[in-house]
């Protein structure tokens, strides 16, 4: 190839990217959204609610941690739309808030098993 083709292909390429990157607000969103999942207690929490929909007393002795260690971190989750309420009489249970956070959390755990394998 020439040099003169490679630069061109070497510009288009690059144009392409330019165009195709998100907004900067949109990438800081994006990180926000992956930090949530870097605490190991919400992700035994999102984990637990994968399984079954729960209350915050059952999730407490599920994971073995406290009633109020527990609604921190689902309050957390709660306003990241990760997981959402559902009242019964007294009793709020809690799942998931979609199948998006569903697939995001088989997805980690599919590539964590996968990358072990290699």
């Amino acid at each position: 190839m020439s040099v003169e083709k490679d630069e061109w292909l070497h510009n288009s390429k690059m144009e392409k990217v330019r165009n195709d990157m998100l907004e900067e607000t949109t990438i800081y969103d994006v990180a926000d959204f992956f930090k949530l999942f870097g605490d190991s207690t919400r992700i035994r929490i999102l984990l637990a609610l994968d399984s079954s929909e729960l209350s915050v007393g059952e999730l407490s002795e599920v994971l073995g941690m406290t009633m109020s260690a527990v609604s921190h971190q689902l309050k957390i989750l709660k306003d990241a739309y990760l997981v959402k309420p559902r009242r019964d009489g007294k009793n709020i249970f809690y799942s998931l808030c979609d199948e998006h956070v569903k697939f995001i959390l088989e997805m980690a755990l599919e590539h964590m098993i996968e990358g072990r394998e290699i």
